[in-house]
């Protein structure tokens, strides 16, 4: 993800809908992140020591929380970072599903892996935790972000600090409150609402052994580059410029209803979003058309009490006007606007949905990541011009190919430069599907299998028979 930074603003509730300031909260002091680190390190040595199926049922009771307070999280999520409270709902519900899916498939996920067992020897592959973790989280998924974090290293028997997106300390201090709830012993995960400053003193700490961040590349590379001068293990999400390709449709006016349905989710602030729709020649013109009657439909509305034509806010005042210079500057590269683009008259952080055509390479568009909804669509002629396109990004997180004729659709998804393709769907989204991106999108994975292979010692245990 690539929206502006608003951490100078210092960590505060705002909402987005109106532009009222509705709480700030102090910084931690660097007493409060040094008894962190502390309480982090001794808890680690009880924890990862308790049998793993005593931490599930740890995990499995924050799930049931996350399905039990769905209802409640959603009004904070809504309320802090302006996402529809239907969208928020489904969001801490999806985590009760990660939460549950570590709970019950994590003992066979890190079991041990056998080599060889041989008469007189035996060699295994262990999986054992390695200790404190820092997790850097952003704002536009603020539960979703920190559970498929947390859910697999609390399994395994980490420990986590975890440092929030400085708009949303309510669902920070939600998740803490969810965790304390759950039976998670004090130590094991803690908020913290650190500085800048503060998060480097962590990084460089003896006793966090690993980072994980989501965020913008900016961030990703400077913690990486601190991370790797203090030789820790880390896992960066850094957003991406998603190719959504169209090969052929049966109806194309309904293929552009599914694809700008999936662009305006969570108002566009999605790392997997839809940014570039790639679309054949002779679907494009129905296409665009209903794009852009789609979004000239919709009006600004109350992310609280969204309805069937309306649009929410994006985060903050720097994220909407980050997206309105990025159209400009689009536009007088040579696009053409078809719909949108501009400020809503009013109180909150309101963009008209945009849809652009024509974005040419010298314009910030055709590299950078829009984050908001703006649709950004190129016409093609081939299949082979599709991928060429679609592989001319600095990006490399997924992407979606559809098409009516049998296999065409998977013999381009195989083609695209990215950590998560697709064929005939959007995207394939669950608790159990892996989720990272190559390139500039950054490195590791979250979810599934591999999302409890990262921050583990995977340690050689070899067993020869006494003499």
């Amino acid at each position: 993800m690539t929206a502006p930074s608003t951490a100078a603003l210092g960590y505060r509730t705002q909402n987005p809908a109106t532009g009222e300031v509705l709480r700030e909260y102090p910084h931690a002091t660097d007493e409060q992140v040094e008894a962190a680190l502390a309480a982090s390190a001794a808890a680690f040595a009880d924890w990862s020591a308790r049998p793993m199926a005593e931490r599930g049922e740890i995990v499995r009771h924050a799930g049931e929380l996350f399905f039990e307070r769905r209802r409640d999280l959603a009004q904070i999520a809504t309320r802090e970072m302006g996402k529809p409270v239907r969208e928020a709902g489904g969001e801490a519900k999806f985590c009760g599903q990660i939460f549950s899916y570590y709970a019950v498939e994590g003992p066979e996920l890190a079991a041990d892996q056998l080599i060889k067992d041989i008469t007189g020897q035996r060699a295994v592959i262990q999986r054992r935790p390695i200790g404190p973790l820092l997790g850097i989280m952003p704002w536009n998924y603020p539960f979703y972000q920190v559970a498929r974090f947390a859910a697999p290293n609390l399994m395994l028997g980490n420990t986590i600090l975890l440092k929030h997106a400085e708009i949303c300390p309510g669902s920070a201090l939600a998740l803490q409150q969810l965790m304390d709830d759950a039976g998670v012993p004090a130590g094991v995960y803690q908020n913290l609402f650190a500085t800048h400053g503060q998060v480097s003193t962590i990084i460089a700490d003896d006793r966090v052994q690993g980072v994980s961040l989501t965020g913008s590349e900016r961030a990703g590379a400077a913690v990486a580059e601190q991370a790797g001068r203090h030789l820790k293990k880390v896992v960066l999400e850094l957003g991406g410029s998603d190719p959504y390709i169209v090969l052929s449709a049966a109806d194309p006016r309904a293929a552009a209803r599914e694809a700008f349905a999936t662009r305006m989710e969570n108002a566009g602030q999605a790392c997997t979003s839809n940014k570039r729709m790639i679309v054949m020649d002779d679907v494009y013109d129905e296409f665009v058309a209903e794009l852009a009657e789609r979004a000239r439909a919709l009006a600004p509305g109350d992310p609280a009490q969204p309805g069937e034509d309306t649009y929410p806010p994006l985060s903050s005042e720097a994220a909407a006007t980050a997206l309105v210079e990025q159209i400009e500057d689009a536009v007088a590269h040579g696009a053409t606007l078809h719909a949108g683009g501009r400020r809503v008259d009013g109180p909150g952080y309101y963009v008209e949905p945009a849809v652009l055509t024509g974005v040419t390479p010298e314009a910030r568009a055709y590299r950078e990541e829009l984050f908001g909804p703006a649709a950004v669509v190129y016409r093609v002629s081939s299949d082979e011009e599709a991928v060429r396109l679609a592989n001319d990004s600095p990006y490399g997180l997924g992407g979606a190919v559809f098409a009516t004729e049998p296999g065409r659709a998977e013999r381009v998804a195989e083609r695209l430069q990215v950590g998560m393709t697709h064929a005939n769907a959007p995207s394939a989204e669950g608790a159990d599907m892996p989720f990272g991106g190559v390139k500039r999108s950054g490195y590791g994975r979250e979810l599934g299998p591999l999302g409890m292979d990262e921050f583990v010692n995977k340690r050689l245990y070899y067993v020869r028979d006494g003499h």
